[in-house]
Formats: C-alpha cells, structure tokens, sequence
C-alpha cells in the first residue's frame, strides 16, 4: 500500500517537474530557436511583466473578443456610410462582424468577422479578419476622439478590403508564420502567431532561456537571452528601427520577421529613404528617421531611443518622466540664457513645444461620404524649435 501510494505521488511529481522544465512552444524563429507564451516571464519577472502589458506595444494586436473592441455596436449609432458602399457593425453571441452591401454592382451582404484587434485603442482600432488561412483587413476602422467608425486609413470609398502580409504585421506581432516562405502571401499557420509585442520581440525567443533557469535557479545572470546592456547604439536603435523607421518595403535578406534583435538592420531590409534623401519623413511610423535628423542626436555620442523611453513601461502622458530625460542634458540656465523670447521652467513640458502633435499625411480617415478626410494627429521626433 505504501509503495503504491508513493508510486503515484512520484508519477504525479515527475510529470509536473517534466513540464515545468519544457514549456510550451508556440511558435519556431526562423532561425530555428523556440518562443514561448509571453506570460511564462511572470515566473521570475513579474514586476516587469505587470508593467509591460500596459504598454501600448504589448496591447497593438490582440483577439478580438469583448475585453478588446472597442466602438459601439448599438443601433443608430453602428454604421458607416460611403460613396460605394454601406457598412455596419453588429456583435453576435460574443462575436463581432461587418456587414457590407456595395452600392454598384453585386449588392449582397458580405458579412466579415472581427479575429484579430491592431492598435492599442489610444488612437484607434482596425481589425482582421480570416478567411481560411489569408489574413485581411476589414474596411472599417475605430477611431477614439470622435468615438466613431470610420473607413481604414488610406482606402477607398467603395467595398474593400486589403490582404495582409509580414510587412504590415511585423509593427504589431511578436512572430508570424507565414505559410509561403517568401512572405509575400497573406496565408499563415493560424496557430502560430504571438500577439502584441512581447518580451520576445526584444529579447529573442526564450525557450532556451526558460529551461536553463529553471534548471538553474539560483544562477542571476540571464542566459541564451539578448541584452541591450551587449548591444552597440546602432544595435539598439535598429532594434527600435524595425518598426519606427517607416515602411522596410525592400528585403533584402530573410522575410520581415527574420531580423532579431542585436542583428544589423540594413542587412535585412530598406526603406525608400534609404534612396531618396529628398523624402519627406511623415510621422505616422518614421520616428527613427525624424529622430535621426534632430539635433539632440546629430550631437550626440550615446542617444538612442531608450535613453527617453522605458519600454517596459506605459509612459503615455507621464510628461515629468520626460521633462527629467530633457533635463539631464539640457541646464534651465543655459536655455534661457540663449532663449529669445519665452524663459523656461522645471515644471514645463518640455515635449508639448520641442516635439509636438503633428498631423499625418499617409493616416486619414473619412467618417462618412460627406465628410472630408480627418487627419491622425501623432507626435513628431523631430526634435526641434517650432513657432
């Protein structure tokens, strides 16, 4: 009786001990190292991981269930009407769809649903939906400031959707695998993606990682993980360059998830800019590029992107936390010695004049079909001074 009661206790304990040292694989790089779920960080980094799912970069993608989609559903207030085409939003047994009738043509009603949230909610929303294994998003979009449906940045007016492949995804994905190995398909394993932008997308894929500290707890210092501590500056702004650089359209090596951070951006892909100096920079996803062109960086050995930002943490409206970043090389005295006209403070904003709200000119959006195309106001990193 006692060795059977112990046989079990032992059977029970081993198979817990052997999958608390294997954990779960969701997905497989490229280069063949494994990702995890993001949540098995907790384990040993729970204060991070508690601040990092508030950040608008582990919130830009997420399935679109009732804690995620934001908009409103109710009648009278659900519809979008176009030149083309009318919409309307409906929620159904805790699922939510579009319903769209073109005005020409075939008018039957195509009904897409809701998979997939893009975008954190602070602007706005746009969504995916599946068809099979393709990936596409949906004509209507939310938009928070006038708490609204309206048609998704840059389409047209008539019934439309767009496919989407590894270039739109990778700003708002851990990791995608996508069925063609080019990756210039809209087909993915549909069981493979890692939604928002986890510690992975920073700190590569951490398979590795989790097994060997769990093997070894008492040793402190991470392993198989990429630090930025090792990283050289142009290692850490590539990092942040991959999806704040603008539109990285020519690849040049692998597809557009197989960059990893602390690898060297321009041998993976461009961007237009990269031939045609000329360009104007827009603010929507080129931060890196007016960064690059401020003076603040032009005279500066070290700065990169996080010596301002804390990617760990939700920083949105926090303008103390920047004004501190500001004044740790910039002395009041100094400036005002040099300013013409306005004397500065400790308690200003300093971001409110020096970077302000700038409208895009590659985000608009229409409301209606009467209504003109409504700029998406973002903050420009152009550091500079501005009347």
């Amino acid at each position: 009786m006692v060795l059977t009661v112990w046989g079990v206790w032992y059977l029970k304990n081993t198979i817990e001990i052997s999958e608390y040292l294997e954990p779960k694989v969701v997905a497989t790089h490229y280069n063949g190292e494994n990702y995890i779920a993001a949540d098995t960080c907790v384990e040993c980094h729970a204060d991070i991981f508690k601040n990092h799912i508030e950040t608008a970069h582990f919130n830009t993608s997420a399935i679109a269930d009732e804690v995620h989609v934001k908009g409103v559903f109710e009648e009278g207030s659900n519809e979008l009407n176009l030149k083309g085409v009318r919409l309307k939003m409906i929620a159904d047994n805790h699922n939510f769809y579009q319903l769209s009738k073109s005005k020409f043509g075939d008018t039957a009603v195509v009904k897409s649903k809701l998979d997939i949230v893009i975008g954190s909610g602070v602007k706005g929303q746009s969504y995916l939906s599946w068809e099979n294994n393709g990936l596409s998003q949906i004509q209507v979009s939310y938009f928070e400031p006038t708490n609204a449906w309206v048609n998704s940045p840059n389409f047209p007016d008539y019934a439309f959707s767009r496919p989407v492949d590894d270039n739109c995804l990778k700003c708002h994905i851990t990791f995608a695998e996508n069925k063609n190995e080019a990756a210039n398909s809209n087909a993915y394993n549909r069981n493979k993606l890692l939604l928002g932008i986890d510690c992975q997308r920073c700190h590569g894929p951490l398979e590795k990682h989790v097994v060997h500290h769990r093997e070894n707890p008492n040793e402190l210092k991470g392993a198989y993980v990429d630090r930025y501590s090792n990283f050289t500056r142009q290692q850490r702004l590539d990092a942040c360059a991959v999806c704040h650089s603008g539109l990285q359209a020519q690849q040049v090596k692998g597809n557009p998830f197989s960059f990893l951070a602390g690898d060297t951006l321009s041998e993976y892909s461009k961007n237009y800019q990269n031939y045609n100096r000329n360009l104007k920079l827009d603010v929507h996803g080129n931060q890196m590029g007016l960064l690059s062109e401020s003076e603040c960086f032009v005279n500066s050995s070290k700065m990169d992107c996080i010596t301002c930002h804390s990617p760990h943490e939700n920083e949105r409206g926090k303008h103390n936390n920047f004004n501190a970043k500001c004044l740790s090389c910039h002395d009041i005295e100094d400036i005002n010695t040099t300013a013409e006209i306005n004397k500065h403070a400790n308690s200003q904003n300093c971001i409110s004049c020096h970077m302000p709200l700038v409208p895009s000119e590659v985000m608009q959006l229409k409301l209606d079909d009467e209504s003109d195309a409504i700029p998406v106001y973002i903050r420009t990193h152009l550091i500079g001074i501005y009347k």
